[in-house]
């Protein structure tokens, strides 16, 4: 089965927003990563808008919508982003957990902590006709909790495994890329449709893409740095045939 692959494309508007005006548009680059292979679009609209902006979503709605495309807005559970995800309802939504203070995105959302609200949001988007996933490390409490709030599905942190590699921790690598196996394993086995992606580069994909559960990774922070050196359908292109070779 055809691994899907979502281009977060919130560091275009990074890079706008450090000289503002309207260049580099985020926009444009989610029409040039649909062309070079991606299957969708992920964009994080963000309490403090350090990156991704209403106007952006605004547009992605419309172009994704025009062009028969999924977009995927990731946001914390707050009723200001149930609000605008409510008004715009993308086909799918991705709840985080957000703190002002972080440089991106850091672990998983407690969902086991948190269902007494986070499970009538997840309630609230599905009615308005999206589809509902919850950010979360691999971890069996948090992904029995999501089935129980009602989400489709779940996201896992790849983040753990990513920065071991890198970092020349091959002990903890392995327990990591193992827990995210047995994750991904439980979770399709609660009827859940399963995802990961934080951290993702050319060095850790295909460890990850390999395992069979996944059905879809959300990768974009690395894509648009490769993008400087590379063009984004260029790094794009590479990242989808490592993905494919993953699944041979």
């Amino acid at each position: 089965m055809t691994l899907r692959l979502g281009v977060n494309i919130d560091h275009v508007a990074t890079i706008r927003n450090a000289r503002g005006g309207g260049y580099p548009d985020p926009v444009r680059a989610a029409i040039m990563a649909l062309e070079a292979g991606a299957d969708g679009i992920t964009a994080h609209l963000r309490e403090d808008r350090r990156h991704i902006s209403d106007n952006d979503i605004v547009r992605l709605s419309r172009l994704l919508r025009e062009q028969g495309r999924p977009l995927n807005l990731e946001m914390a559970c707050t009723q200001e982003m149930l609000s605008i995800a409510l008004e715009h309802k993308p086909h799918a939504v991705c709840l985080v957990p957000e703190r002002r203070e972080e440089r991106t995105t850091e672990g998983g959302l407690d969902v086991a902590g948190g269902h007494n609200w986070i499970a009538p949001m997840v309630g609230s988007l599905k009615g308005a006709g999206s589809r509902v996933s919850l950010f979360i490390a691999a971890d069996p409490a948090q992904i029995a909790a999501s089935a129980h709030a009602g989400a489709q599905v779940v996201e896992l942190h790849t983040g753990a495994f990513c920065d071991a590699v890198r970092e020349g921790r091959a002990k903890e690598a392995g327990l990591a890329l193992d827990a995210l196996r047995a994750g991904a394993a439980h979770a399709a086995d609660l009827g859940l449709e399963v995802h990961a992606g934080h951290g993702i580069d050319y060095e850790t994909v295909e460890p990850v893409a390999a395992i069979p559960q996944l059905m879809e990774l959300n990768i974009g922070h690395f894509l648009i740095g490769e993008a400087i050196f590379l063009g984004l359908p260029a790094a794009i292109g590479r990242m989808r045939s490592a993905m494919d070779a993953a699944r041979l």
